[in-house]
């Protein structure tokens, strides 16, 4: 067992091998686990190569073939499981090494709960901190003492995705979403001077006139700057704008049309970190829900 545990760990340490050999003191823990089939073979479950003879040893040997649960643990589980606990993570573990471990040394252990503390409200959801202590003997001798701390809790009911914001529409842009909901990029133009402006403004800040008109941009873009939004997450967005799940970051662009204008939108089909200043990008109309159509950008290929 120390050979295949070295194996595993690449560890090619001289204090493993040979008849003076130890076992490295982070398999205080194997030493008590039943392995995959639970059996609950005396001479395996001992530690070692000997018979568990009296009834203790027998009853540890037992435990072991379960993973070194009791039956006190089982029961504690069993009522949490009916207080609507229904659910389990492992939070931490801690291992205290008091002697080294040699083969043939006959290992026995005892497996209690340490502690339960107060309910606890938790982001996964309130419940209960369990801790195990397994104490680990060669004869009478402490030779090493193992934490195992879970979480037992009641998951947290997940309200609806609420809504994505919508944006703040008022008279001086309301000609922009309405171009977005026809899937049309609208930049206004002055009449005075011929000057394109983004954002939308009630009058030319090249000229001051303030009469304008309209032209559809080619959606021809390259990223002008941009920044990594890492936090706040809002449940609103998606994993990959940064929404609850396992996406990470996500990117912001200032991006500039080939028009001459920029504008803030999100640089969507690279990874976040793969975004460049320089990059060619494509406008795309992305649809979020029945009534929210928003411009963004795509880069990579297809893109210039």
């Amino acid at each position: 067992m120390i050979r295949h545990w070295c194996e595993a760990m690449g560890d090619t340490g001289p204090a493993y091998r040979g008849p003076d050999a130890v076992a490295p003191a982070t398999m205080l823990q194997v030493w008590t686990m039943g392995g995959l089939t639970g059996h609950a073979d005396h001479a395996d479950h001992a530690g070692h190569a000997g018979h568990a003879e009296s009834a203790d040893e027998a009853d540890r040997a037992d435990r072991a073939g379960r993973g070194g649960r009791t039956e006190a643990y089982d029961e504690l589980l069993a009522l949490l499981d009916e207080a609507g606990c229904t659910s389990v993570v492992a939070t931490d573990s801690e291992q205290e090494y008091l002697r080294p471990l040699r083969p043939g040394d006959e290992i026995t252990f005892e497996a209690v709960i340490e502690s339960v503390s107060a309910r606890k409200t938790t982001r996964l959801g309130t419940g209960y901190f369990v801790t195990t202590r397994t104490d680990v003997r060669v004869g009478a001798e402490l030779a090493g003492t193992h934490r195992f701390r879970i979480l037992k809790y009641a998951p947290v009911r997940r309200q609806p995705k609420p809504p994505r914001p919508r944006p703040v529409v008022n008279r001086d842009n309301a000609g922009f979403w309405e171009g977005v909901a026809r899937r049309r990029l609208l930049i206004q133009r002055c009449t005075g001077c011929a000057a394109l402006r983004h954002p939308w403004l009630p009058g030319c800040n090249a000229c001051g006139c303030p009469d304008w008109d309209t032209v559809e941009a080619s959606g021809a873009g390259t990223v002008y700057s941009y920044v990594v939004m890492h936090h706040p997450r809002f449940p609103a967005f998606s994993p990959s704008e940064g929404g609850p799940g396992p996406a990470g970051p996500y990117a912001v662009g200032l991006i500039e049309l080939a028009e001459g204008v920029r504008m803030v939108s999100n640089v969507i089909g690279v990874p976040y970190d793969k975004v460049r200043i320089g990059m060619p990008v494509r406008l795309v109309f992305q649809t979020y829900d029945e009534d929210l159509v928003l411009p963004v950008f795509r880069a990579g290929e297809g893109a210039a």
